[in-house]
């Protein structure tokens, strides 16, 4: 299982999820997506259980999970652009 971010091109929102298919979702046409791509990958990790891969997932949705995604990729964030 992963649990991603995906950041928008169009408007540099984040969206995170889950799934056992990293390179189908990103590809995937989903509502809460499909109007704000291109979308690009940038973080994830891989997570040995679906439990704990929904878990982390809820976890980015918090307040404290989201700004610990935007530290991980505070450094990177000029070449997402």
């Amino acid at each position: 299982m992963d649990t991603y971010v995906l950041k928008s091109k169009k408007d540099d929102k984040l969206y995170t999820g889950s799934t056992n298919n990293l390179k189908e979702r990103k590809k995937q046409q989903v509502n809460s997506t499909k109007n704000r791509r291109p979308l690009i990958l940038v973080y994830y990790e891989a997570i040995p259980t679906k439990l704990r891969a929904l878990q982390r997932e809820e976890y980015f949705k918090t307040a404290w999970g989201k700004r610990f995604i935007k530290k991980q990729i505070s450094n990177y964030d000029n070449e997402y652009k």
